[in-house]
C-alpha cells in the first residue's frame, strides 16, 4: 500500500471516527433535554462559518458566475440535503440507538440507486453479473432494513422510519446536485452557500418547535460540545476530507468504509450508553453492510465492463483507419 494510500484510509477512518463521536455526543445532548432542532440549527451555523473562509480563500478567483437557475439548485439541495435529512436524521435518533442511526445511514446508496432507477437515470441491467448483484444488494440491504427497524424493541420503531426517510431526502439531494455540480463546480463555495441557506430554514423550524428561548440555551459544555463538534468535524471537516478521497480514490472508495462505523458506534454505545442489544441490532446491520457490498461491487462491475467496451470500440476504430507506410507517397504520386 503506497503512502497515498495509506493517507486516503487514514482521512477515512477519521471521517468515520467523527460521525461516531457525533451520533455518540448528540445522543447524550438529547438525553439532557435539548431539542433535536435547535441541535440541527446550531450545527448549520457552525458548519456555516467553518466553511465560508475556505470557500473564500480557495475558490475566490475560479468561482464561475452565479444564475438564478443555479441558485434555484442549491435551494433545493439545502432543503433536501441538509434541512430535512438532518431534521429527520436527529429526530430519528432522539427515538433510536447510535447503532441503529448508523446502520440505516448505509441504506443512502441503495435508495439512491432506487430513485435513479425509478426516473431512469440508471439501468439495472438483470442479465448482467453487475445487475444481478445491484438486484441482490438491494434486496438485502430493504430485508436488513425491515429486519432492524421491527427487531429492535417496541420503542424505537418511530426512530427507523424518521432515519429511512432521512435516507431518502438524501437521495433526492444527490439526484439534483450532480445536475449542479455540473454548472457550478466550486464545492466549498457551494456548500457553503448551502449550509447558509439551510441555516435559516433550520432556525426557522427550530423557534417554530421550540419558540422557548431557554431551550436555545448553550450554558451546558455538553450542548456547546455538541453543536461545535457537528459543525464543524461532521460537515466542514468530513466535507474536505470526503473532497480529497474522491479525487483521488473516487466516490466507490469513500462508499466502502461506511460499515465500518456501525461497528464503531455499536461498541461505544455499548460501553457509554449502555445500549440494549436486539436481534435486529445484529442481524439488521449485517444484512444492510452486505447489501452494500453486493451494490457497491455490482456498480463497480459495469462500470469495468463499460470501460473495457470503450477500449475495445477505441482499438477497432483505430484498426479501421489505414495506416501510413513508406509505399503511400510512390503510389499517390
Amino acid at each position: 500500500m503506497g503512502g497515498g494510500d495509506m493517507t486516503a484510509c487514514a482521512y477515512m477512518v477519521i471521517v468515520q471516527l467523527g460521525y461516531v463521536g457525533m451520533n455518540i455526543i448528540a445522543k447524550l445532548a438529547m438525553n439532557t433535554g435539548m431539542s433535536p432542532f435547535v441541535q440541527v440549527a446550531y450545527r448549520q451555523l457552525f458548519a456555516t462559518l467553518s466553511i465560508l473562509p475556505l470557500a473564500y480563500f480557495v475558490e475566490r478567483n475560479n468561482r464561475p458566475k452565479m444564475t438564478r437557475s443555479i441558485l434555484f439548485q442549491i435551494f433545493l439541495c439545502s432543503i433536501f440535503g441538509v434541512t430535512v435529512n438532518q431534521i429527520t436524521y436527529f429526530v430519528g435518533l432522539k427515538n433510536s440507538t447510535p447503532t441503529i442511526a448508523c446502520a440505516l445511514t448505509n441504506i443512502h446508496p441503495v435508495v439512491t440507486f432506487i430513485m435513479a432507477v425509478a426516473f431512469r437515470l440508471e439501468k439495472i441491467g438483470v442479465k448482467t453479473k453487475g445487475g444481478q448483484a445491484k438486484i441482490l444488494g438491494t434486496v438485502l440491504c430493504v430485508g436488513g432494513t425491515l429486519f432492524l427497524s421491527f427487531y429492535s424493541g417496541l420503542v424505537v420503531i418511530l426512530g427507523p422510519f424518521l432515519l429511512i426517510l432521512s435516507a431518502v431526502s438524501w437521495a433526492v439531494y444527490l439526484i439534483i446536485q450532480e445536475k449542479e455540480s455540473l454548472n457550478y463546480n466550486v464545492p466549498f463555495s457551494c456548500t457553503a452557500i448551502m449550509c447558509a441557506m439551510a441555516t435559516v430554514q433550520c432556525v426557522a423550524v427550530a423557534f417554530a418547535m421550540e419558540p422557548n428561548l431557554s431551550a436555545w440555551s448553550l450554558a451546558s459544555e455538553l450542548r456547546l460540545i455538541s453543536s461545535i463538534y457537528a459543525g464543524v468535524m461532521c460537515s466542514a471537516v468530513a466535507f474536505c476530507l470526503k473532497a480529497w478521497c474522491i479525487d483521488r480514490k473516487g466516490p466507490l472508495y469513500v462508499s466502502v468504509f461506511s460499515p465500518l462505523r456501525i461497528m464503531m458506534v455499536a461498541i461505544v454505545s455499548l460501553a457509554v450508553l449502555d445500549e440494549k442489544i436486539y436481534i435486529g441490532t445484529v442481524v439488521g446491520p449485517v444484512l444492510i453492510a452486505l447489501g452494500l457490498y453486493g451494490l457497491l461491487w455490482g456498480k463497480f462491475r459495469e462500470t469495468a465492463v463499460h470501460e473495457a467496451e470503450k477500449i475495445a470500440e477505441h482499438d477497432m476504430k483505430m484498426e479501421e483507419v489505414p495506416h501510413p507506410t513508406i509505399f503511400n507517397g510512390i503510389f499517390d504520386s
